[in-house]
C-alpha cells in the first residue's frame, strides 16, 4: 500500500495562541492546568502535564485576558502524545462549536 498524505479535515481554521486554562476530568477525578497551542471554534491543541486517555471528557475554563470571566466549554481528548516526562501535547474536540469563545480570542489578536 502506498503512503498516503495526511488530509486535514478540519472545518474551522486553527489560530495559534497561548492561553492558560484549567480543566476537570470528572470521570477520573483529576483536575489540572495547561496552556493552549492553538484554538478553533471546534477544537483546541494543548500542552498538559496529566496523561489522559483519548475519549476522556473534560470541562475547560480558558483564561482569556480581556477582563472577562474565564470562558467555560466542554470537550473530549482526541489524541495525546508524550513529549517529555510529565509533559503531553493533546488535541481536544469541543462538544459544540464555541463561536463566543473564538470571538473573544480573535479580539486579542488585533
Amino acid at each position: 500500500m502506498e503512503n498516503e498524505a495526511f488530509t486535514d479535515r478540519r472545518i474551522f481554521e486553527r489560530i495559534a495562541i497561548k492561553l492558560n486554562f484549567r480543566f476537570l476530568a470528572g470521570e477520573l477525578n483529576k483536575e489540572g492546568l495547561g496552556q493552549t497551542q492553538d484554538i478553533s471554534a471546534k477544537g483546541v491543541g494543548v500542552w498538559i502535564s496529566e496523561e489522559l486517555l483519548p475519549d476522556t471528557p473534560l470541562e475547560i475554563w480558558l483564561d482569556i485576558p480581556d477582563k472577562g470571566q474565564p470562558f467555560y466549554t466542554r470537550g473530549r481528548i482526541v489524541w495525546l502524545k508524550k513529549v517529555e516526562p510529565e509533559r503531553y501535547r493533546a488535541g481536544i474536540n469541543l462538544d459544540k462549536p464555541e463561536f463566543m469563545g473564538m470571538s473573544r480570542t480573535l479580539r486579542l489578536m488585533r
